[in-house]
């Protein structure tokens, strides 16, 4: 889109209404590219062809492809919304999050009649049966469906119903007590639909409310006395609670939710949804979004989608962080659902723990697309919502100084990719604009040349020429307040902060201006920042050691007469260590580049003092005859 087009675009949008209302995006072809929904649609559109300095990278993508646009008013945001729904459904545009709807899910079908059949269906069909569903695994479909023919003794052969009552003799199934046999004739369709009328009840709402509702029919029943239809359900009851003991329990206080999480990469995101029914995980769902803008909006977008594509809605979902427009959100899903559904970010207890056993399996799931592995995207993921950062920082720079009462000042430079140290990427730097122990001008300094070096190669993307997602350095407020406006200076928005050690010298929290952010040792991020911290002091000590000894070996050359820094270090680069130096007899000191015979005599004279003294004696001695 060419800048005048973009100002028509503009323009166009200053003229809409501030009405609620949806909004259509076409490209050149006509095609719809994304439609959204806005309070006022004046201000909202006209934001897509405004300043770019606040659109993400997919929003830029999808303004640069717009040629035209149109609106749909209408009296309310939540009427924008359903229609926003219908739209979306309708056009499937490209920039919009879209999820996919009946293929690869499962169902499970109630048909019609007086002897009605639970089963598995793999696609929705128009026969006039009952369907709940969708669900995307096949193994818990079958599985509910099994549990629930089981519990209440149902019929799972092939036999048709009443064409086949009192022909032959009852299955095994019969005799082991896992199936009513109406095939015998002595059961009514009324005692049959009640009993699959049960069944359809437990499969909709859990074991519990199963257990609740059949606990109240049974003392019903035992109050009129009658005592073998209370004996029945009584035996219903105890499959019940039988089965759900067998299964792998996730216990949860609240019996009916949805538990959703996203993690991001930098290319793609992923999002976890956990059906929880009757106290027990039931479902899984997992989503691959491609790449989404702020976390924030896409959670709203994705509940939006992914709930418009079901027919149930539980109560509560219980998600890992905010939503974009919450209240109207719960709005509308408690008109789909019927009754009250709440949305809830937990912080701590039980709730919170599930987040996490959530969060960690779209982790995982985003890991095996991406090369990493579930862990570290965990940590960086986690990182990113403690420290505020709009995605998982994929390229980390971290820097720490090193020197001893000011001397031998150096720094070094640590860089981990995708959680990963990228050793190619480390870096050494002499400290030259001073003398002395100033940790805080040295950091300054550091910073300084990294991003000149990042303005001569910016044009190559790579090593120097790449800016990282966030610096981490080796210290306190203090490095993080005297480093920050060599950023502001070059107009440059880097995340910036500290990493700060207890007296033990282990990393007890991340610094920024405002303060400290405490970091839970249990949590992976905190694994993740140690790990730097250790890692980049490890690099910085380093080079200060290996620098020391250097000095060390020049000095001692240098304390030899005729012998300053330049000569030193040609002795040491041709010999590379000062044993070497001694050990060498005077024709192959002679031979050494950089050496006069004078200079060569001196530091031959040096390390042998016997053999100089003795020459002296013979001359004298010599002259003496």
């Amino acid at each position: 889109m060419d800048d005048s087009h973009k100002k028509e675009l503009r323009a166009k949008a200053m003229r809409l209404p501030l009405n609620p209302g949806v909004y259509l995006m076409h490209d050149k072809s006509g095609k719809v590219i994304y439609v959204g929904k806005a309070k006022a649609l004046k201000n909202r559109v006209s934001q897509y062809f405004g300043s770019e300095r606040n659109h993400d990278a997919k929003v830029r993508r999808m303004v640069a492809s717009v040629e035209d646009f149109e609106y749909i008013l209408t009296d309310s945001e939540f009427e924008a919304l359903v229609l926003e729904c219908s739209l979306i459904k309708q056009y499937s545009p490209k920039y919009n999050i879209l999820l996919k709807d009946d293929k690869g899910y499962h169902y499970i079908r109630i048909t019609r009649g007086d002897w009605p059949r639970i089963s598995e269906a793999k696609q929705l069909l128009d026969d006039g049966a009952e369907y709940l569903g969708p669900y995307i695994s096949s193994w818990s479909v079958r599985q509910a469906v099994d549990e629930a023919l089981k519990i209440f003794r149902l019929p799972s052969c092939s036999r048709r119903f009443p064409r086949d009552i009192g022909r032959g003799r009852p299955c095994l199934n019969y005799y082991i007590k896992q199936c009513c046999a109406p095939c015998r004739g002595k059961l009514t369709s009324e005692e049959y639909r009640e009993a699959v009328a049960e069944a359809v009840d437990f499969l909709r709402g859990g074991s519990a409310d199963s257990i609740r509702r059949l606990t109240e029919k049974m003392d019903r029943a035992s109050e009129r006395m009658e005592y073998e239809y209370a004996a029945r359900i009584r035996d219903r009851i105890a499959a019940i609670r039988k089965m759900r003991d067998r299964q792998k329990v996730v216990a949860v206080r609240v019996p009916e939710q949805d538990v959703i999480a996203l993690t991001q990469g930098t290319e793609s995101a992923c999002v976890e949804v956990f059906r929880f029914q009757g106290g027990r995980l039931c479902d899984r769902e997992t989503f691959f979004l491609g790449e989404v803008g702020s976390p924030k909006a896409a959670r709203g977008e994705f509940v939006e989608r992914y709930y418009s594509m079901r027919d149930r809605i539980p109560p509560r979902l219980t998600l890992d962080g905010p939503v974009e427009n919450a209240a109207l959100l719960e709005e509308w899903l408690s008109h789909r659902a019927g009754r009250r559904v709440r949305l809830t970010v937990p912080r701590k207890g039980e709730q919170a723990q599930l987040v996490e056993m959530c969060l960690s399996n779209a982790a995982e799931q985003l890991a095996q697309q991406t090369g990493r592995t579930g862990r570290e995207a965990s940590a960086l993921d986690e990182l990113a919502r403690l420290l505020g950062l709009a995605q998982p920082p994929e390229y980390i720079e971290s820097y720490d100084i090193s020197n001893l009462a000011g001397g031998d000042n150096v720094a070094g430079m640590v860089v981990f990719q995708n959680g990963r140290p990228l050793k190619s990427a480390y870096r050494k730097f002499k400290i030259k604009s001073f003398e002395g122990q100033d940790d805080y001008a040295a950091m300054r300094e550091v910073i300084e040349r990294r991003l000149e070096e990042y303005r001569k190669n910016r044009e190559s993307g790579e090593g120097f020429g790449r800016l990282p997602d966030l610096i981490l350095l080796d210290g306190g407020r203090g490095h993080v307040s005297a480093v920050r406006p060599v950023l502001e200076q070059r107009g440059l928005s880097i995340p910036l902060f500290g990493m700060v050690k207890d007296d033990r010298h282990r990393t007890r929290a991340i610094a920024c201006d405002g303060g400290e952010i405490a970091i839970n040792s249990s949590r992976s991020a905190f694994t993740l920042v140690s790990t730097i911290q250790d890692e980049v002091h490890r690099f910085a000590i380093g080079y200060h050691r290996q620098m020391r000894r250097k000095s060390t070996i020049s000095s001692t050359l240098t304390q030899i007469p005729g012998v300053g820094p330049t000569r030193a270090r040609a002795l040491l680069r041709h010999f590379r260590t000062v044993s070497a130096v001694r050990d060498a007899d005077l024709a192959l000191l002679e031979s050494a580049p950089g050496l006069t015979r004078p200079a060569a005599r001196a530091v031959y004279d040096y390390f042998h003092p016997e053999d100089g003294e003795r020459a002296g004696k013979i001359a004298v001695d010599s002259s003496g005859d």
